[in-house]
């Protein structure tokens, strides 16, 4: 799996991180419209936190690892 690392805007929601929108690297803010699921990982299948997002009409994961977020990069 390639990864890209991204600037992403977030909120703390019960005490839980929920990303807002990407930032692009010529500062362009792209909104996520949902976030459709949050998963831990198991028997290593993945690193940090995962998040199954939506934005500009495509759904994508995102990834939370040592306080830097990364976008799955297809």
């Amino acid at each position: 799996m390639k990864r890209k690392e991204v600037k992403v805007e977030a909120t703390t929601v019960k005490s839980r991180l929920i990303p807002k929108a990407l930032i692009g690297k010529n500062g362009i803010r792209h909104e996520i419209t949902k976030v459709l699921f949050c998963a831990h990982p198991t028997d290593d299948e993945f690193e940090g936190i995962r998040y199954t997002v939506s934005f500009s009409g495509a759904e994508t994961y995102l990834y939370l690892i040592d306080d830097r977020w990364y976008v799955q990069v297809v």
